[in-house]
Formats: C-alpha cells, sequence, structure tokens
C-alpha cells in the first residue's frame, strides 16, 4: 500500500498561537479551533484518499476535523483538538491507514522568500483586498514566504508568531504553493522569517 500513495506533507502544530488560531477561523469551513489546540495537517495524493482518513480518524479519536480539500492534484486535511495525545493518534491512525511513516512525507522545500519594506500605500490597497487576516498599513515592511508542498506553511506561520511580533496578513495552504504574508517592523519580520525557515528546514522527510 505504501507504493500507492504519497506522504505530500505530515506536520503537526504542538500549540496553535492566538493570531494563526483566528485567522483559520477566518477560513475554515470545518469545527472552529482555537488558541491552545493542537493540530495535524495531512497532504496526500491521490487527493480522493483525504475523504477516507478524515472519517477513519474522527471515528477513532476525539480529534476534530478542520479542513478537507480536495484540489486538481492533492488531498489537504487538518485536525485539531485540546488534547494532543488525539491528535498525535489521529496521526497514527492515518499513517496506518495508508500503509507509511511519518519519514515517508516529503521534506518541504522553501520556493521563495521577500521581505519588503516601508510598503507602499498603493501596494498595501492591493494587499487588503485579499487578506483574510491583519491589514497591512503602509510604512510597515512584509514578508512573503512560499513552501513546497504547501501545506508546511500553517507549520512556518505559526512556528513565525511564536518568535516574533508580526500581524498575520494571509496565509494559503492549498495548491502547489503555500504563501503566508506578514507585516510588522522590519526586526520582527527578519525574525520571523529566520523562525519560519529553521522550522521548515528542521522537519525530516524525503526529497520531493
Amino acid at each position: 500500500m505504501a507504493n500507492e500513495f504519497q506522504l505530500r506533507c505530515y506536520c503537526m502544530l504542538d500549540r496553535m498561537q492566538a493570531q494563526y488560531a483566528a485567522f483559520i477561523g477566518t477560513v475554515t469551513q470545518g469545527d472552529l479551533s482555537t488558541e491552545g489546540m493542537a493540530s495535524l495537517y495531512v497532504e496526500m495524493a491521490p487527493g480522493n484518499e483525504v475523504f477516507r482518513v478524515v472519517d477513519i480518524a474522527v471515528k477513532a479519536t476525539e480529534a476534530r476535523p478542520g479542513a478537507q480539500i480536495v484540489e486538481r492534484e492533492f488531498g489537504m486535511f487538518e485536525v485539531h483538538s485540546h488534547n494532543q495525545a488525539a491528535v498525535i493518534e489521529a496521526g497514527e491512525v492515518v499513517l496506518n491507514r495508508l500503509g507509511l511513516k511519518v519519514e515517508d512525507r516529503i521534506k518541504p522545500q522553501i520556493a521563495s522568500t521577500q521581505v519588503i519594506t516601508n510598503i507602499d500605500p498603493y501596494q498595501a490597497q492591493l494587499l487588503n483586498r485579499f487578506r483574510r487576516g491583519s491589514m497591512i498599513v503602509p510604512g510597515e515592511t512584509m514578508l512573503v514566504l512560499e513552501c513546497a508542498p504547501a501545506a508546511y506553511i500553517n507549520y512556518a506561520c505559526n512556528e513565525a508568531e511564536k518568535k516574533a511580533s508580526i500581524n498575520i496578513v494571509h496565509v494559503s495552504s492549498v495548491g502547489r504553493f503555500g504563501r503566508m504574508w506578514l507585516a510588522g517592523s522590519e526586526a520582527e519580520i527578519i525574525s520571523a522569517r529566520d523562525a519560519a525557515t529553521r522550522a521548515l528546514e528542521g522537519l525530516e522527510g524525503i526529497r520531493g
């Protein structure tokens, strides 16, 4: 069975940060998560398998699903709980169903990182038109980080918030690449970039 599936992303957020949890509440169509919960993101191919494994995970544990998405190539889901052990158990159930191990996941790769200082008022307006998080204010510094597989961007964003005082503008975690837009002072954005980079580079896996 291991040869039938590709484990594109498998990452656990040990404790959802306040802004990150609030942002997820604006985009999720499933059970709402709150600050302090543990969360697991899994992305796989073929995508349709996501329906089966979510069903198995929520029936076997007390973890609750926040996202269940299938796009053209991949499937992605998220489960969460205040009980971290339940989230870990849900992940183990999923891996057993797929016949895979954590080590079989694809190692995240950072596709691009941009730090833009002193955001222009016109660009700020454009960015604020699509954001679901905090508004970006002219003069702030912005970080745009892109990674693959896409779902890993959630882990990067949560880890960045742990280490830096920033505002989450938007996070996109579906498709071939995941992207996050963060805003704040230049010093804090640099800290956020470094924290996100270290977090992603610290995850083991195979080359995609």
